[in-house]
């Protein structure tokens, strides 16, 4: 603390520096007006630090898992919906008469809460528009980590703030909250996608196989989610979809929708220090062009994926090579580290364009 003399002779405290003294931004500062605790909450459950439970939004609170030990406390609140983040397979059963939803995630960057923020956001926002701010839903976990994670991907949809601003909101109301790295870049790709998981997009499947790499050597078998559907199972492709069909039998491999594209690297160089072959080789001999598409795996791949890390990727029909594969990535042409890589090169495959059935009809005329 700091202290300057009063006026009477005594010593006061000092008026605090002016760094310390700025107002949080507007859209925030509304937020955290808004929030407030109903009469009767136990002190001890309004704490802004430590396990106590804070509001964030009206309705909605953040605390610790000692929250759920007072039955009279959240039903002084108003909570009717307790969202539990843990690494227990199943969470404590909530006090009778409240909802629960639990998801099992470990406090560590490689714990995947991205694919689940809609499905959290949708419980909290249930309970919440159930009674409007008289009624509460209440996110919690052993540490400062996921529960901080969930509650700010909740402020970005609902409340349609970036990560950093509703994060910071978050922050303002509970200040020992704190997202690790891993967390935080899932909540900027959530940004990246709208704040809606989209299962389509090439960010999220990239975002999919990476979290499948970082478990895969302990990984019995490959969820079934990562693989695109073969494209021979499909009775019709999308006129907006191109398909790739092996050069040599014709068999169709995969659709362009599963093509997931890098930026350029820097040239063939960019990572010459992971090969053995000399980098001016690689330079003379290299094209700065993608020569090979990166793909998602595909429904014909898994027999040769499983568990093995790296390999060749041969036609299903024929068997003749497409490409390669490897869990901890390989160099494209282009220069740029992919990892994981399942690459096939461009040489080996034809793009077939399907046309607008339009165009039939006016060439029959």
């Amino acid at each position: 603390h700091i202290f300057q003399p009063g006026p009477d002779g005594g010593a006061r405290r000092a008026a605090p520096p002016c760094w310390e003294r700025r107002r949080p931004p507007r859209r925030k500062r509304a937020l955290l007006e808004a929030a407030s605790f109903p009469r009767g909450v136990p002190a001890i459950m309004a704490g802004g630090q430590g396990g106590g439970m804070v509001a964030v939004l009206p309705g909605l609170y953040v605390g610790g898992a000692e929250c759920c030990s007072s039955p009279e406390a959240l039903a002084a609140a108003g909570v009717v919906a307790v969202l539990t983040v843990g690494a227990e397979e199943e969470a404590p059963p909530p006090p009778a008469g409240l909802r629960a939803m639990h998801v099992r995630a470990r406090d560590e960057p490689g714990a995947d809460l991205l694919s689940r923020f809609d499905a959290c956001a949708a419980f909290l926002g249930a309970a919440r528009a159930a009674g409007g701010a008289a009624l509460c839903g209440l996110v919690h976990a052993a540490g400062v980590s996921r529960s901080a994670a969930v509650a700010t991907a909740y402020l970005m949809k609902s409340e349609g703030l970036p990560w950093e601003e509703a994060y910071a909101a978050l922050r303002a109301a509970k200040p020992d909250v704190g997202v690790n790295s891993g967390f935080e870049a899932q909540l900027q790709l959530y940004e990246a996608m709208g704040c809606s998981v989209d299962v389509s997009s090439p960010l999220y499947k990239r975002y999919r196989l990476q979290v499948v790499t970082e478990k895969y050597p302990e990984l019995q078998e490959l969820p079934r989610e990562v693989f695109a559907a073969d494209p021979t199972s499909i009775c019709q492709t999308s006129n907006t979809e191109a398909l790739y069909r092996c050069r040599k039998c014709r068999r169709s491999l995969f659709r362009s929708s599963s093509i997931l594209s890098h930026i350029e690297g820097s040239g063939p160089t960019a990572f010459a220090h992971k090969r053995i072959t000399d980098s001016t080789q690689l330079h003379k001999h290299g094209c700065d062009k993608c020569t090979s598409y990166f793909i998602e795996p595909v429904e014909w791949m898994e027999p040769i994926l499983l568990g093995v890390m790296e390999g060749q990727l041969l036609c299903p029909k024929c068997t003749s090579k497409l490409g390669s594969f490897s869990w901890q990535g390989e160099q494209c042409s282009c220069g740029r580290w992919v990892t994981p890589a399942f690459q096939i090169h461009k040489s080996r495959v034809d793009e077939v364009k399907t046309l607008p059935l339009c165009n039939f009809k006016a060439a029959k005329v």
